[in-house]
């Protein structure tokens, strides 16, 4: 770990090799709103998608993608919106409670407003990804309600695949390789309920050695006309993928 003084709060980050994921600690400084306040994330490039959790305090997991802005419901800024990892609430768009605070991360700087997110004297852990070839991408689609749904390119495949639908309320979804091992995969956790997997016929989608295609009509994951957001990691650098 390193400490981070970028921002106007110092933080400690971790910083994997490829400069593309990092774990940022730091403590709020502020519960009231209208006080935001800079963080360092120590990426290469500005996170594309961000996990938070005030782990002194219960309270929501706060989740940012950077494509909530192409969304119809999203806006044209990304940080004035929210989505909860515990919670299967569609986009959270007040913009009186900006987590983010309504500013767009930066190569060297996520903001941060309100009192989970910057809570006084509270300590903060967030997990941050920015989109690298071969390796870590997040992104959005829309659905079309078809059991041939569309094809999602990532540049590989995925070993890890967490998807939300945003514009209505639908429980988050995780798909991975070791559990689906065979395409069409149905198999899949979700971290907003405690339910044992889904392991049946039904919900189905193919991993393949660039992307993802849906194959169900779905709601969760593919209801017509509705908007999507998800991150990807890799199994193997795009070069080296085999489909399956």
């Amino acid at each position: 770990t390193s400490t981070n003084s970028n921002g106007s709060t110092d933080s400690t980050v971790q910083v994997d090799p490829s400069g593309h994921f990092s774990i940022v600690k730091y403590e709020g400084q502020n519960d009231s709103w209208g006080n935001p306040e800079t963080i360092g994330h120590g990426l290469s490039s500005a996170p594309t998608c961000m996990i938070l959790k005030n782990y002194d305090k219960v309270d929501q997991w706060s989740v940012f993608f950077s494509e909530y802005g192409n969304a119809t419901i999203g806006g044209s800024n990304a940080a004035s919106n929210e989505l909860v990892l515990n919670t299967n609430a569609a986009l959270y768009t007040n913009q009186s409670y900006k987590g983010w605070g309504g500013v767009m991360p930066t190569s060297t700087v996520f903001t941060v407003d309100g009192n989970n997110n910057n809570g006084s004297g509270e300590s903060i852990i967030v997990y941050c990804f920015a989109d690298c070839e071969g390796y870590i991408k997040s992104g959005s689609y829309e659905g079309n309600g078809s059991t041939s749904g569309s094809f999602i390119y990532t540049g590989f495949k995925p070993a890890f695949l967490m998807i939300k639908r945003v514009n209505n309320s639908a429980d988050w979804v995780i798909f991975d390789t070791k559990r689906g091992a065979y395409n069409p995969t149905s198999e899949h956790l979700s971290p907003n309920v405690g339910s044992q997997e889904y392991s049946g016929t039904s919900y189905e989608l193919d991993i393949l050695s660039n992307g993802f295609k849906l194959r169900d009509s779905w709601a969760t994951i593919n209801a017509s006309g509705d908007d999507y957001v998800f991150l990807a990691m890799a199994h193997n650098p795009f070069k080296y993928a085999t489909a399956r």
